[in-house]
């Protein structure tokens, strides 16, 4: 299965005669909030899913954007008309990692067939695609979830991988190196852990490099398909993107959720700076 789908591809398949389901998570790091653009203009048949309540649990010690209890993320999946056998695309405002943030978690929970929109709504509309303000009528769906369908990493688990096998950092390399935190209250990585930018893996549009580019980006940081991968960012929205960019070049990778907002709340863990792994 495909993990992403281009909006030519996805208005052909909108004109099936049965059509994938279409779940809005429009959201941006700070806001402004995602429900007034959806309400102003989404895909037909599109229903908003709220990342901060839906797909993520409350900030913690387990980071800003943790797991959601299960229980409640299957009952908002349910209520957005998710059923175990239609297929699902997910997309945003076109930079992506909401929409990755969907894609991962009903991945993740064992959902079969789950698809991001290539360049969210901004690609939707350069294709010629129509927007709309109207509220979707959708059935209550059956999803049940079945977690563990996608590798997740805790902080020990994220330490190890650092030291034998590849753990790539998905933010900025600036943050990365430490030379500034604007969120968390320590600067710098993961011992062990590789630079490498979410922002690298797509073009000016938003759009996902080129699946051969993407593996020949990830296999100059030593992830490749042999290699034992996986990805942490700030509280694990970017870095699902990351997840997402590394299944698109064929490459499997484990998502550490609690990322470094979880990590850097326990003082006890270690700190890297510079930008240097190790």
């Amino acid at each position: 299965m495909h993990a992403i789908i281009t909006a030519s591809d996805l208005m052909s398949e909108l004109a099936e005669e049965h059509p994938p389901l279409l779940l809005d998570v429009r959201w941006q790091l700070g806001g402004p909030p995602g429900r007034p653009a959806y309400e102003a203009g989404h895909l037909p048949g599109a229903v908003y899913v709220d990342l901060d309540t839906e797909l993520a649990g409350p900030p913690g010690k387990a980071g800003r954007h943790p797991l959601p209890d299960l229980s409640a993320f299957a009952a908002a999946m349910r209520r957005a008309g998710v059923s175990g056998d239609r297929r699902v695309v997910v997309y945003d405002g076109g930079q992506g990692w909401a929409a990755a943030r969907a894609w991962w978690l009903l991945r993740w929970a064992g959902h079969p067939s789950v698809r991001a929109l290539d360049g969210g709504v901004p690609a939707w509309t350069a294709a010629g695609g129509a927007l709309t303000a109207d509220a979707p009528d959708v059935s209550e769906g059956d999803f049940v979830p079945e977690p563990g369908a996608l590798p997740l990493l805790e902080a020990d688990d994220a330490a190890a991988l650092a030291r034998r096998g590849v753990l790539l950092d998905a933010r900025a390399a600036e943050r990365y190196r430490g030379e500034v935190e604007p969120i968390d209250p320590v600067g710098g990585h993961i011992p062990g852990a590789v630079s490498a930018p979410t922002v690298e893996n797509v073009t000016a549009d938003g759009r996902f490099l080129p699946a051969d580019r993407l593996a020949e980006r990830f296999a100059a940081l030593g992830a490749t398909e042999d290699a034992e991968v996986g990805v942490y960012c700030g509280s694990g929205v970017s870095a699902a993107h990351q997840v997402l960019a590394l299944a698109v070049a064929g490459i499997p990778a484990a998502l550490y959720v609690g990322s470094w907002s979880e990590w850097s709340s326990d003082g006890g863990r270690p700190v890297a700076t510079g930008p240097e792994r190790g």
